[in-house]
């Protein structure tokens, strides 16, 4: 049984196409399912690449081989198991070659302790898979350096625009051991009960495993992304579960230039930014929430969870539509922050993205309806709808490096209204015709 199991487990192993294509119900636009089967797929995050470099592959977490990474081939359907011995945290596909880097907890049986930073060789993997001769994993991973212990290094890692350091989060004690002396630490924010300080962020040299400090700061970090378009230039955000005093934060990677992405007043409630071009990021500037008193009653207070999450009081007064929302897109460089759209009713935009070349943006609501805004013209279209409330997490859409397609997470085809398919949606051709 053991033996079984371990070949079961084994990298490269392969797993026939799920593939199809539908159009979808409301909007007729086409809809790539590259996964079909209800095992318990997600995309990568949104703050994240998606395709592997010759932009044939995507990469993915799924239930079929539990605790490993998946890809999927675009055109054929096929599937491989790209990872063996497990991860943690967010993968990291790079741009620039045909690699993906995570990290494994050296002590895979319990959370924290020291931690390894993986590189797998995605070319291999996918040469030996489909020749049906692979090798031990070690011929395909390779452990870029060790973490110590103490540093209590973990949750997100990004890869840096040039490819050769990988940064991530460290624990309170060695997040407290750089601060600055006198700073005053940030207590909780909000209903959930996070964000308190202090955090911090490190670095490894993925070709020599060299560990480096980049920064300390007094309130809990999440999401660290980079600019792959800017070597040494790093995102983060300050992670309540919900409203952040200040979101969006950017600093460069010898610790140096930290500041607010975009400084950001009590009654906004930004939220998940996601650097889209060498000059920008998109943010969210939610407008979800009841403006309390115009129907005669207060806001409501249900739950955090759900498809209608934030409507706690004890957010502050943050996230109506009395003032300016919608999907912001902030210039890095001159520090201006321009609304590119927002929809008429609902939840507003929530998670978003964009094309690097600056022509495309995208938002998804609470509905899980997908929205395409042309920069260009101004004009904002509903792309896809149907992908359920009730799916166990939200569509997340990406856009492709070409600025031609993006990805979604969607539980359109599950029979139980939750289990999670990837998905690509071309963008017609006759829009991206359009000038």
């Amino acid at each position: 049984m053991l033996i079984a199991n371990i070949a079961n487990a084994q990298i490269g192993r392969r797993f026939p196409s799920e593939r199809k294509v539908i159009k979808d119900p409301l909007t007729g636009v086409e809809l790539v399912f590259l996964t079909s089967t209800p095992v318990g797929d997600s995309k990568i995050y949104q703050t994240h690449n998606q395709w592997t470099a010759d932009g044939q592959w995507l990469i993915f977490r799924s239930g079929r081989v539990r605790g490993e990474a998946m890809a999927v081939n675009e055109q054929t359907g096929e599937m491989v198991q790209v990872t063996e011995g497990g991860y943690t945290g967010m993968l990291n596909i790079a741009r620039k070659s045909m690699k993906l880097y995570f990290m494994r907890n050296v002590d895979t049986t319990k959370r924290g302790g020291a931690v390894q930073i993986i590189e797998v060789d995605l070319a291999k993997v996918f040469v030996d898979s489909k020749a049906g001769k692979m090798k031990a994993a070690s011929s395909y991973q390779r452990i870029c350096g060790t973490t110590p212990a103490t540093i209590g290094a973990g949750g997100d890692m990004a890869l840096d625009g040039a490819e050769d350091w990988a940064y991530f989060r460290v624990g309170k004690e060695e997040a407290a051991r750089h601060l600055k002396a006198g700073t005053k630490l940030e207590p909780s924010f909000g209903p959930r009960k996070m964000g308190a300080g202090p955090s911090g962020i490190a670095a490894m040299n993925i070709n020599t495993g060299e560990i480096k400090y980049v920064i300390s700061v007094p309130f809990q970090v999440g999401h660290i992304q980079t600019n792959p378009w800017v070597a040494g230039e790093i995102v983060f955000c300050w992670e309540t579960g919900g409203k952040s005093p200040q979101r969006t934060w950017t600093v460069l990677a010898d610790g140096t230039g930290l500041r607010p992405l975009y400084p950001e007043a009590d009654h906004e409630w930004v939220t998940h930014e996601a650097v889209i071009s060498r000059d920008e990021v998109a943010i969210a500037i939610m407008g979800h929430r009841k403006i309390a008193g115009t129907d005669g009653t207060a806001a409501p207070q249900t739950g955090v969870g759900g498809a209608n999450p934030g409507q706690e009081t004890a957010w502050g007064p943050s996230g109506t539509r009395e003032k300016p929302t919608g999907l912001g897109i902030v210039n890095l460089r001159t520090r201006q922050m321009t609304i590119v759209g927002q929809t008429t009713s609902g939840s507003g935009l929530w998670h978003v993205s964009g094309s690097s070349d600056g022509r495309w943006a995208v938002g998804d609501d609470f509905s899980r309806s997908i929205y395409l805004i042309d920069r260009n013209t101004h004009e904002m279209r509903l792309l896809s709808a149907g992908h359920k409330q009730t799916a166990s997490d939200h569509p997340h859409p990406t856009m492709n490096p070409d600025g031609t397609k993006i990805q979604i997470q969607s539980a359109m085809l599950a029979a139980d209204n939750r289990s999670m398919n990837i998905c690509v949606i071309n963008i017609p051709q006759e829009w991206i015709n359009a000038k």
